[in-house]
């Protein structure tokens, strides 16, 4: 599977952006999908993560309450809804994805074997 990232840019403190992941190659089903997020010269960390068939959906504490993961199966495409945006939120956003990822490994970037290419958010104060 092909993931296709988008949806980042520059907003002020307190802004929101909406970010699209998109697949192609095959559907999502069965599939866990994530968002990652990454800062120049630190690890890449755990947002959100959804289970495409039952919906379920887990984040990161520090986003919790801010940003909201979802699917569209027609459109074959994970969102992450990213609100009251803040500085510390700036970094390059990954989605990642995989069929194998077991329950305790969910919020783990090593469990996904397919990534998209990044794409930057970025919250001015």
């Amino acid at each position: 599977v092909q993931l296709q990232a988008s949806g980042g840019g520059l907003v002020h403190d307190g802004g929101s952006l909406r970010l699209s992941c998109a697949a192609s190659g095959r559907t999502f089903s069965g599939y866990s999908v994530a968002w990652f997020r990454q800062v120049s010269g630190r690890d890449r960390m755990f947002v959100a993560a959804i289970k495409w068939n039952s919906r379920h959906t887990y984040y990161a504490d520090s986003v919790k309450g801010r940003f909201t993961i979802s699917r569209d199966g027609a459109k074959n495409t994970v969102y992450l809804e990213l609100n009251s945006l803040r500085p510390e939120d700036t970094a390059v956003y990954y989605c990642a994805a995989d069929p194998s990822v077991i329950q305790s490994s969910l919020r783990s970037r090593t469990a996904y074997g397919y990534w998209g290419q990044g794409t930057q958010v970025t919250v001015s104060s």
